[in-house]
């Protein structure tokens, strides 16, 4: 369990790394938004699996209140970046959005790291 639980982590952080750095790309000139939205997706996914692993598996008390937090950023993410992509399929480019799901993608790093 403990090697799938590493690989989530893996998919986790890959998922990440396509959230910001098509972010990134879009603020410079790209006009791709499916790194943005398949990134944010996967975060969600993973970061699901990875709580439930850790509630089957871990003996110490999770902080359901950070997971939470959490949970409602990553949605607001997969929310900003889907909402993105539609209208920008539509011709009517929304990088306000953009920026939104790439700004709420840092904030749960941030979350996730400095929240003790």
């Amino acid at each position: 369990m403990d090697f799938l639980y590493q690989l989530i982590v893996v998919a986790h952080f890959l998922g990440l790394a396509a959230l910001i750095g098509g972010w990134i790309a879009t603020r410079v000139g790209s006009t791709a938004l499916s790194p943005v939205v398949w990134g944010a997706r996967v975060q969600l996914l993973t970061g699901l699996l990875l709580v439930g692993i850790a509630e089957m598996t871990s003996d110490a008390e999770l902080n359901h209140i950070k997971i939470g937090v959490k949970l409602i950023v990553a949605v607001a993410v997969v929310a900003a970046a889907e909402i993105a992509a539609a209208r920008a399929k539509r011709g009517e480019p929304k990088p306000q959005l953009v920026d939104a799901a790439g700004a709420l993608g840092v904030l749960n790093v941030l979350v996730a790291v400095l929240w003790t």
